[in-house]
């Protein structure tokens, strides 16, 4: 075959086809297109507008294959690595011999050992991440599980409720358009019924027979259609193909659902792990099995390995095997009778007792197998023959018994286990008193070493009124276990006396404490030992054994004041008022000079509305006293208590007669004006401040009442006089600055507080006064600057960030809250605040919350009452704002400034903490 001319074939082919193009080549720029450039393309040292040189090389120069392979290499930047180097092989040009490719065979077998010390770890790994991503991202299998167990409790009535699910299929699918038919009248089905084949249904079957029928005619119609019969046979067909799904007997559905949902249960995973795990935890149980037979933890495991996994047929067919093998193994019975039903696990306990008689837990385990309490004791009884010295089964025996039968049967107990406490302690508690003491008599002749034995006689003795003989008995006790060479614990006595006292034994308690008290002491710590456990004792609510170590310490200490106090306070809390007046009598009796003892026995008699007895003791008290300012101002407040103001004015004359102090001024001061006598009061106060001067206190009130008869010249000289004999009294300074104030003289209040500042550096109160006396001028810039450099002098006061809280806009409060958190962490001032500000911002919860940790760092802290109540009168319940006020009465509060200010007040100086409680509430602001 001739092949044609070149001339032929290349006819259609471009000329430029095959030929590099041309340098600065872009193609389709003749039509205007623009091209781009990367910087893969040109490298990272180009521009980008520049034309790269070496894409194209020179259209009149051909490559040799040589310089064809150099050019393959990439040595741009950017296909440089500092590490690795340039991409490319640098040595590809090079020849490929033999000393490459074994050295290339070496570098694969280190890397391949690489890779199997490496095996381990990276599936270890990768198991770990694959079991991650399993947990955050379950199958959905896994998600539906709980869903599907979920439908055991699903009933037949509900699951036959369930509706049918709908075709699912997309509208194309279940719609073909091949299918779509429009419905025709009958009249043109009979005009065009021709003579083809028909289908005929068999009535009796449901079966549809295709046999042709011949017709008269191809078109010839047959005669009218009975359209009953059509009807008639579509319906027959429906029951055919319902008859298909559905049971001939009930009419319902084929699928069982309690099948179903057995099924579904059966398909709860009982073990989540991984397979092979299994198979290797049972490849090496059975080589421990085979390897020793004799190993019953080896066959228990097994046992329990096959449990875990759902095998119970196979853990029990194991377990018995092992108890084959190991029949005196009483956990092998234990757990095959764990893992049989409760009839087989009969069988199998009645062989293990065949094989271990004197197993004490096959035979407790036998009794928990009887369902009736009858066979329970028969079954006990028998272990019992078996193993008679044995205390747990005597013990299991008794409980299911009568208490006439258990007296009895202990009885037996006691024979067979002499040494067991707990026996002859229940044998002690069943029989009669005479009895009883013959059984413990015989119990300590067995035991000698046990003090429960004598303590339990001690009871039972006080028990029946022998009072005497619980000293004797414990005495006894203690002299006993020594001679035997017990060590005498004094905590575990204290236990004792403590249970003696739970248990109502008050003497045996307190005979306890008296013959241990003084075991083991020194005699330099006696005192400090003793104060220690009577406050143990308090803690823990034996209230007897502390009045017990009270009583003992002041019989080898009466004239310890110390003691006497402790034993005071101690009755005043959990004792009666009687008992604590007697021992106030034996106090005086033995501290004549203790004044504080004097006074809380007048009290006691005065909160008994006894004043007759009280002024009694006072009177006493001043004879052992005669100039004790403490005993004469308590007779003054007990007769101005109780309006016998005449009489208290001649005690304290009497007092400032043969008592002169500072207080006793006061309080004369003070009972004048209080019955509204100014001019006496200033001739006293004229008096005090020449006998003490240095007393701010009397000054303060000179100023006031002053102050109050509005001879305002008079109080700005004596403010004057007090600071140059006391200039560093904060509440002068404040006075002076407010009288100031008031006269409108803004500029020599501040010149006062500036001098107060001065003589008393960093004075929270001198700065707070300053902040807010420009506060109430108007000029809350200034206030801003003061508080600024208030708490840079003064950064640890509580006062001052507790103002600055409420200075600050609303927005920025919360941030200022924080600052003064983590300065004054435990400054009630602060808690205070930031409760306030929690109310503002109606946080509820919170602000109870901030209330309550104020008022448990201070409960003394009178405003946090107040605020409190108010909070609760406006947002809780009548229950709520009870408790507040019960727990303000119990504090007694005296301190805070907006209660101060109005508890001192002259007119309230009569007001109940309640009153006075009630008239903060209404003087403070609801927090904005």
């Amino acid at each position: 075959m001739t092949t044609p001319p070149a001339a032929l074939v290349n006819r259609n082919k471009k000329h430029f086809m095959g030929i590099p193009a041309p340098l600065g080549y872009v193609a389709g720029v003749g039509r205007g297109a623009t091209g781009f450039t990367t910087r893969s393309d040109i490298g990272p040292a180009r521009d980008a507008n520049d034309v790269s040189d070496d894409r194209h090389a020179p259209p009149n120069k051909k490559k040799k294959k040589e310089e064809e392979e150099d050019d393959d290499e990439d040595l741009n930047d950017s296909n440089y690595d500092e590490f690795s180097g340039y991409g490319g092989s640098l040595f590809s040009k090079d020849p490929y011999d033999k000393d490459d490719e074994e050295a290339d065979m070496i570098y694969e077998e280190i890397d391949k050992r690489m890779d199997e010390k490496r095996k381990e770890y990276r599936e270890k790994r990768l198991k770990e991440e694959l079991e991650k991503y399993r947990q955050e991202r379950p199958k959905i299998q896994q998600q539906f599980s709980d869903l599907k167990r979920g439908l055991i409790s699903v009933s037949e009535q509900e699951w036959q409720n369930i509706p049918e699910v709908g075709d699912a299929r997309n509208r194309k699918t279940r719609n073909p358009r091949a299918e779509r038919f429009t419905p025709l009248p009958d009249s043109v089905l009979s005009r065009n019924l021709g003579g083809e084949s028909a289908a005929s249904i068999d009535t009796a079957n449901g079966l549809m027979s295709q046999i042709p029928h011949p017709t008269p005619g191809m078109l010839t119609p047959s005669g009218d259609i009975d359209l009953r019969k059509m009807g008639q046979a579509r319906n027959t067909l429906m029951n055919v193909k319902l008859n298909q799904v559905s049971d001939s007997v009930s009419g319902q559905t084929v699928v069982d659902p309690k099948g179903y949902l057995t099924d579904l249960q059966s398909m709860i995973p009982t073990y989540g792990g991984d397979i092979n795990d299994i198979k290797k935890a049972r490849l090496l149980l059975k080589s421990v099995r085979e390897t020793n037979p004799n190993h019953p933890p080896a066959w228990i495991a097994s046992a329990r390995l096959e449990e875990v996994t759902g095998k119970l047929q196979s853990a029990r067919n194991l377990i018995m095997k092992g108890c084959e093998q190991n029949p005196k193994s009483e956990d092998m019975w234990l757990e095959a009778a764990r893992l049989q039903p409760p009839e087989t696990a009969k069988a199998v306990i009645a062989q293990a007792v065949r094989h271990i008689p004197t197993s004490v837990r096959v035979w407790i385990k036998a009794a928990d197998l009887e369902l009736e309490t009858k066979g329970k004791r028969r079954v006990y009884r028998k272990a019992l023959e078996n193993i008679p010295n044995s205390v747990r089964l005597w013990k299991a025996a008794v409980e299911l018994e009568d208490p006439e039968d258990a007296r009895i049967l202990l009885s037996r107990a006691v024979e067979c286990c002499p040494t067991s406490v707990d026996l002859w302690l229940a044998l002690a508690r069943l029989e009669t008193y005479d009895n009883a003491r013959k059984v413990l008599n015989k119990a300590r002749e067995n035991i000698p070493t046990d003090r429960q034995i004598w303590t339990t006689a001690a009871k039972l003795e006080e028990a029946h009124g022998n009072i005497p003989m619980v000293v004797k008995i414990i005495d006894r006790a203690i002299n006993s276990l020594n001679a035997n060479g017990v060590e005498i614990n004094r905590e575990h006595w204290f236990e004792e006396a403590t249970e003696a006292e739970r248990g109502g034994s008050i003497h045996t308690c307190r005979a306890i404490i008296k013959a241990i008290i003084e075991y083991n002491v020194e005699e330099e710590d006696r005192k400090h030992t003793w104060m220690s456990d009577a406050e143990k004792c308090i803690s823990e609510g034996a209230f007897e054994c502390a009045r017990a170590v009270f009583e003992h310490a002041l019989t080898i200490f009466p004239r310890k004041k110390s003691i006497w106090l402790r034993a005071a306070h101690f009755e005043k809390n959990h004792g009666t008022r009687e008992s604590l007046e007697l021992l106030l009598q034996k106090a005086v009796h033995h501290c004549p000079k203790s004044e504080i003892l004097w006074l809380m026995g007048a009290k006691s008699k005065w909160m008994a509305s006894d004043v007759p007895a009280a002024r009694g003791i006072l009177s006493l008290a001043f004879q052992a006293n005669p100039n004790s300012e403490e005993i004469w101002l308590a007779a003054v407040k007990l007769e101005s208590e109780n309006n016998e103001f005449e009489r208290a004015r001649r005690l304290l004359e009497k007092a400032r007669a043969q008592a002169r102090t500072p207080r006793v001024m006061m309080k004369s001061v003070k009972l004048e004006w209080c019955l509204d006598k100014l001019d006496s009061a200033l001739r006293l106060l004229d008096e005090a401040v020449t006998f003490f001067p240095t007393f701010a206190k009397l000054w303060l009130m000179k100023g006031q009442i002053e102050e109050q008869k509005e001879e305002l010249e008079n109080a700005y000289n004596t403010y004057n006089n007090a600071l140059k004999e006391c200039p560093t009294s904060v509440p002068l300074w404040l006075s002076l600055s407010r009288l100031e104030e008031r006269q409108k003289k803004l500029t020599k209040a501040r010149s006062v507080l500036e001098r107060g500042r001065l003589k008393i550096p960093r004075n929270a109160q001198l700065w707070l006064e300053a902040v807010r006396l420009e506060f109430r001028a108007g000029l809350k810039d200034i206030a801003n600057k003061l508080m600024a450099k208030a708490l840079q002098e003064c950064p640890a006061e509580g006062i001052l960030w507790a103002e600055a809280i409420f200075l600050e806009p609303r927005a920025q409060r919360k941030t200022k809250s924080i600052d003064a958190l983590r300065k004054c962490e435990h400054d009630p001032h602060v808690l205070l605040a930031v409760s306030k500000l929690f109310w503002s911002e109606r946080k509820l919860q919170k602000t109870r919350e901030w209330f309550n940790r104020t008022l448990k760092i201070d409960p003394d802290f009178g405003d946090a009452w107040a605020y409190f109540y108010k909070f609760e009168k406006l947002n809780g319940n009548e229950k709520t704002q009870e408790d507040i006020k019960q727990r303000c009465l119990v504090a007694e509060p005296h301190h805070g400034e907006i209660w101060c200010s109005i508890s001192k007040k002259i007119e309230n100086w009569r007001l109940q903490p309640d009153e006075i409680l009630m008239k903060v509430v209404n003087a403070i602001p609801i927090p904005i």
